[in-house]
């Protein structure tokens, strides 16, 4: 394929007909160098774009290798553009099952059609991790968006969780806070490269047991915020088990701050991997 010929452009995660976060989309990159896939990704200016670099079939299900690079490096996975991508596999092939072997591990996926025609898609992700930020950590990155431990919601302590990417997860206890917080991108994007935060920054408030509004800093990724985060999702669904939080299912509010309303629905089994599902459709 020639550059940019095969780009798919989706937006997952919409919760209104102008919300979701874009997603570029290349089912056959099997040609492609690293140097094409990087550039592609920058001309596209989406937060991601996945390309599915190989194909492997075993036991009757499609299994893909999977690649995801953002406008500045390439990521270890990236769940709105896995959506976006089993999206436009189940529009050209059919819904089912489906695996993407991604730099972070297998991903499993599983699309359904209504009889609407509209497509859903759930992935589980990897096996996660969550460990205690480190404290001096946690104080730099506050300070960076003008907040204090004074504003952490004291039921739900920062941690560093693993769905995918290694996502900072902290939660506001006061929503007008939450909406007015603002940052310097290159300081931010500075703090993200040195702790290997290549995903995005995880800020949250609980507005119930089961809803949470997020903002998840992207600045590393040349991205100020992202509408749509699949690998945060999983990541805080995750971090919330650990918690011992009793919802097994959450609603992600997110979006909102850069007027793109999107909406994540997370399945939190008592173990293994997150289930976060959402569709996608075609940017015209």
């Amino acid at each position: 394929m020639t550059e940019n010929s095969g780009v798919l452009r989706y937006s997952a995660f919409a919760a209104t007909p102008d919300g979701g976060n874009p997603a570029g989309v290349v089912l056959d990159g099997s040609d492609l160098s690293d140097e094409q896939m990087q550039r592609i990704a920058a001309d596209v200016g989406f937060s991601e774009t996945a390309f599915l670099v190989a194909r492997t079939d075993g036991d009757g299900v499609p299994r893909y290798r999977a690649r995801y690079w953002s406008p500045a490096a390439e990521v270890p996975f990236c769940g709105h553009a896995t959506v976006a991508t089993a999206v436009a596999l189940a529009e050209r092939d059919g819904p089912g099952d489906v695996v993407f072997d991604t730099n972070a591990g297998a991903v499993t996926l599983r699309s359904t059609v209504d009889r609407d025609g509209a497509v859903t898609v759930s992935f589980t992700s990897v096996e996660p991790q969550v460990r205690d930020l480190d404290s001096d950590v946690l104080d730099r990155f506050l300070t960076l968006l003008g907040l204090t431990r004074a504003d952490l919601d004291e039921r739900f302590p920062a941690k560093e969780s693993f769905a995918g990417n290694w996502h900072p997860i902290v939660v506001l206890r006061d929503r007008e806070l939450f909406d007015q917080f603002r940052f310097s991108p290159a300081e931010v994007a500075a703090l993200m490269r040195e702790q290997g935060w290549f995903g995005t920054s995880t800020v949250l408030h609980a507005a119930s047991t089961a809803d949470f509004d997020a903002r998840n800093l992207f600045p590393v990724g040349r991205i100020t915020e992202d509408p749509a985060t699949g690998s945060a999702a999983a990541s805080v669904g995750a971090y919330l088990r650990d918690l011992g939080h009793p919802a097994t299912t959450v609603r992600i509010h997110q979006g909102a701050h850069v007027r793109r309303p999107s909406l994540l629905t997370v399945t939190i089994p008592p173990t293994g991997g997150i289930e976060v599902s959402g569709g996608a459709s075609l940017l015209t």
